[in-house]
């Protein structure tokens, strides 16, 4: 036993924590046996028979009780320092990391961890806790495309400007179309979703068909107007920007962000809006269709409806996609865009209003 200047007495909280801590599946074994320790010493078992039950020294005991009694609970928490870094190991780190960076000699478009090592004449762990150190993954793989267009600030000011700050007494709609759409339907049932498992389709299936999508949706309300056709042509898109200015009221200001399809940019749509002067088309930079709203949308449909959706045939397929904006339509919620880049400025050119 040790004197009582020596005992440890535990609060009803930390009783509580450490309990929890040396009963823990989840934890560290090393974490939860100095839980252990500490409440054994608060219920004044002798150093030796702590050592005993926990198959460690008195050392180590006497060593957890003054950190607990310096520092309380926080004091059970290792404080290994590591090794003291090397010059030798500063090179072979510098080393690792130029040589990752660059292609093996192999041919493969990139290192693995145990491929290095080995090349090297180290461990494959040594490599991994540099690599994490770094932030460098050699097995990730992220894709880019950069806008070649010459007028690209002045196109994007342009959409922003429609969103954040659009005119008053006018329609803004973020226009786009979902082409060549399968209509896929299964050879075999599909197994309904259940506890501990996943919903499972049929490996084999069957196409019923094709067709398109366009979508207009209202940037104040958050609404869709949408229609399904079997070929995507230039007729079929006018036909479907006249149904978007019939909704509306006569002689209404209306503004449609579109990408460059070409489609979008032929002589019938020419010739349409010189019918419809009070319809005006905004083009997203070359590349950057991701500024047009009704992208999100698309990407929505194509998660809840198309991915996963099974289709007997077309006209299956395009009863469930208007039944789907019907519903949207129901509850929908204007997409709110913000613009927090302070260091650019873009001037909108139908506004005199600075977005930023």
């Amino acid at each position: 036993m040790y004197s009582t200047s020596q005992q440890i007495v535990l609060t009803d909280e930390e009783r509580a924590e450490l309990t929890i801590r040396s009963r823990a599946r989840s934890l560290r074994a090393s974490d939860a046996q100095r839980a252990r320790l500490i409440l054994l010493l608060a219920d004044r078992v002798a150093y030796r028979s702590v050592a005993e039950k926990l198959d460690c020294s008195q050392t180590t005991v006497s060593l957890w009780r003054q950190r607990f009694l310096d520092r309380r609970l926080e004091g059970l928490y290792g404080q290994h320092r590591g090794s003291r870094t090397t010059a030798e190991g500063r090179r072979l780190e510098a080393r690792i990391l130029a040589l990752t960076q660059k292609q093996p000699p192999d041919g493969s478009t990139h290192w693995t961890t145990r491929k290095l090592a080995r090349a090297l004449g180290v461990s494959h762990m040594r490599v991994a806790r540099i690599w994490s150190r770094a932030g460098l993954k050699p097995h990730r793989l992220d894709r880019y495309v950069a806008s070649n267009d010459p007028d690209f600030e002045t196109k994007a000011a342009d959409v922003i400007a429609l969103y954040v700050n659009p005119p008053q007494h006018a329609a803004v709609f973020s226009v786009d179309e979902k082409t060549a759409i399968q209509a896929l339907d299964r050879t075999l049932p599909a197994l309904p979703l259940s506890p501990g498992r996943a919903e499972r389709h049929g490996f084999e299936y069957i196409r019923r068909g094709t067709l398109s999508l366009y979508a207009a949706l209202n940037t104040r309300t958050g609404q869709v107007m949408g229609k399904t056709v079997a070929s995507h042509t230039s007729e079929e898109f006018v036909a479907f920007l006249a149904g978007v200015v019939a909704s509306r009221p006569a002689k209404e200001e209306i503004h449609i962000i579109l990408d460059n399809l070409s489609a979008h940019k032929t002589k019938r749509v020419k010739e349409f809006l010189g019918l419809h002067e009070n319809v005006h088309l905004h083009f997203t930079p070359t590349y950057s269709s991701w500024l047009n709203q009704v992208e999100l949308w698309l990407s929505k449909i194509e998660r809840d409806i198309i991915a996963r959706g099974i289709f007997t045939s077309t006209s299956d397929l395009s009863r469930k996609l208007l039944r789907y904006i019907r519903l949207h339509n129901k509850t929908a919620k204007p997409i709110k865009w913000k613009y927090t880049d302070v260091t650019r400025r873009f001037h909108a050119p139908h506004s005199a209003v600075t977005v930023h």
